[in-house]
Formats: structure tokens, C-alpha cells, sequence
């Protein structure tokens, strides 16, 4: 069987960040920084590791600050060069060779589902992945990887799933799946945000998918039928698994909610305890300040 390679990533970055207001009244929530690097830069980074060749951003007003971060910027490299910073001018140089870039205007907020649609006809038939800016995934092999390798055993749509308590699940898109392997799952049905007594079990669905290129008729299906125009991508899902297995991953790697201040904080800390320039200073200063209370 010919192996299919997962080429294309499309990354919605239209919504309007209302839970970091008002940092984000002026930028992008994706382009708030994890020490010295934008979030939307650590999906990218998992998806280039995992093979992706070209990243389709579905943007929306005032995201241009992610058009611009991920292209040239040649009076900034010029002032690098000018002042000797070369090793700073390879790392900015970098960001923009990292893969093709490709954006999609979402002219109105009708949902991820719809999000999605507006690149249908950028993936030309072919598989793609789905990344959304909240969720880092800090493991040893990129989280997108770990869908993709099971994407080419099955050849049908993997989602990525993590185990959380059940008072978190209120949060969240939840699974009811079968058990078929150590850390993979065939889904039966998904439930948006249920109660805790009506969640069909403690697994979640996390903003990693590899999709096939007939969620784009779930998709429209469900856009002709709406009575508020907004299409979910879950919907499309639940759809689709009347005609076909999708399946979940329980990755491995720890998960960090970008979109939840708490979580964000953590992950602040957790990543600036492993960065090469400051992780020693940083480390006394945590220890130091944990002494003082």
C-alpha cells in the first residue's frame, strides 16, 4: 500500500481572544510569547517535525501580526547585520524558510467548522492536519506526529485525545470510544461539553487532527441545515462517523491549555526552566523566591 504523506496543516487563528483581554485588544492571542517565542511558533515548529511542508493560517481581522512574524523582515535583519548579531539574524531568518505559508480569510465568526471550509480548496483533495493555537504539547516525538503515524496504519481521521478528571470535562469535546491498542482508541461518538454526569467517559478532544478530505462535505452539510449559520467541527465529526472510523490517540507528552490563564502562567514557568539563556538564573530565582514565602 502506497504511503500517503500528510503535507498541509491548516491553522484557524481568527478568533478574537477574549479571555486575555485586554492584552489581547491590540494583538493576537496567538502572538503572546512563551519566554522569548509566540505560541502560534511552537504549533508551526510541531508541524514542520511532523513533515508538514505548508501551513494554511484562516485569519481574521487584526491578525496581521502573524502574517508579518512569519515573513521577511528585511529592516530588522538589516539592523542585525549592522550591529554583528548574527547568530539572532539566523534564528529570525529561520522563522520564515520554515515552510510555505498560505492565508485564508474568515470574513465572520460562523464557527471552527467554517473556519475550516475556507481552505478546502487550498488541500486539493489530500489529507491534511488541523492545529488550534491553545494546545502545546511539550513530548519527545510532536504530538501531530504521533496522529500521523497512526493516520498511516488506518488511512481514516485520528483526533488527539487526553485523559483529564472528570470535573474537567464540563470544558471540553469528550469521547465515547472503544479500547484497540495500549494508547489508541476507535471512536463512537462525541459529546460537546457535557455535564459530568453526562459524559460518556474522561477523555477529551484536544486541538490536533489529521483530516480526510470528506469532512469538507459533513462540513457543508451541516452549514445548509443551520439555523445560526455557525459550523462546529465536532458536528462534522459525528457526522462522519456514521460512514467511517475515526480514531484517537492518547499522545504522549504533557499538555499545556494555552487558552486558560493558569495554564498559561505554568507553562511560562515550566518552558523558561528548560531555556538554554536563562533556565540556571531563572531556577535561583524560583528556588529564592519560594524561600522568601
Amino acid at each position: 500500500m502506497e504511503k500517503i504523506k500528510i503535507r498541509k496543516a491548516i491553522i484557524p487563528v481568527a478568533g478574537f481572544g477574549t479571555r486575555f483581554l485586554p492584552a489581547t485588544k491590540a494583538q493576537p492571542k496567538e502572538m503572546l510569547a512563551l519566554v522569548d517565542k509566540p505560541v502560534i511558533q511552537y504549533l508551526v515548529e510541531e508541524a514542520v517535525a511532523s513533515g508538514i511542508e505548508e501551513i494554511i493560517f484562516i485569519t481574521g481581522r487584526g491578525k496581521r501580526a502573524i502574517e508579518d512574524h512569519f515573513d521577511h523582515s528585511f529592516e530588522l535583519e538589516y539592523n542585525l547585520v549592522e550591529k554583528g548579531r548574527h547568530n539572532l539574524l539566523e534564528e529570525i531568518r529561520k522563522i520564515s524558510k520554515l515552510a510555505k505559508f498560505s492565508y485564508v480569510r474568515q470574513s465572520l465568526p460562523l464557527g471552527d467548522g467554517d473556519a475550516i471550509l475556507r481552505a478546502k480548496n487550498l488541500t486539493n483533495g489530500e489529507p491534511f492536519a488541523v492545529l488550534f493555537g491553545d494546545d502545546i504539547v511539550d513530548s519527545k516525538i510532536p504530538c501531530l506526529k504521533q496522529l500521523i503515524t497512526v493516520f498511516e496504519k488506518y488511512r481514516d481521521p485520528v483526533v488527539a485525545l487526553e485523559k483529564v478528571s472528570k470535573k474537567e470535562v464540563v470544558n471540553y469535546g469528550v469521547v465515547s470510544s472503544i479500547k484497540i491498542g495500549e494508547k489508541l482508541n476507535e471512536i463512537k461518538d462525541m459529546v460537546e461539553k457535557p455535564s459530568v454526569k453526562d459524559a460518556p467517559s474522561d477523555l477529551i478532544i484536544i486541538g490536533k487532527y489529521i483530516l480526510t478530505s470528506d469532512i469538507f462535505n459533513y462540513l457543508e452539510a451541516l452549514g445548509q441545515g443551520s439555523a445560526t449559520n455557525e459550523i462546529r467541527l465536532i458536528n462534522g465529526l459525528k457526522l462522519m462517523l456514521a460512514a467511517r472510523p475515526v480514531y484517537g490517540c492518547e499522545f504522549e507528552g504533557k499538555r499545556y491549555d494555552c487558552g486558560s490563564k493558569l495554564e498559561f502562567l505554568k507553562a511560562q514557568v515550566e518552558f523558561g526552566l528548560k531555556h538554554k539563556e536563562i533556565k540556571k538564573e531563572f531556577r535561583k530565582y524560583i528556588r529564592e523566591l519560594f524561600e522568601e514565602n
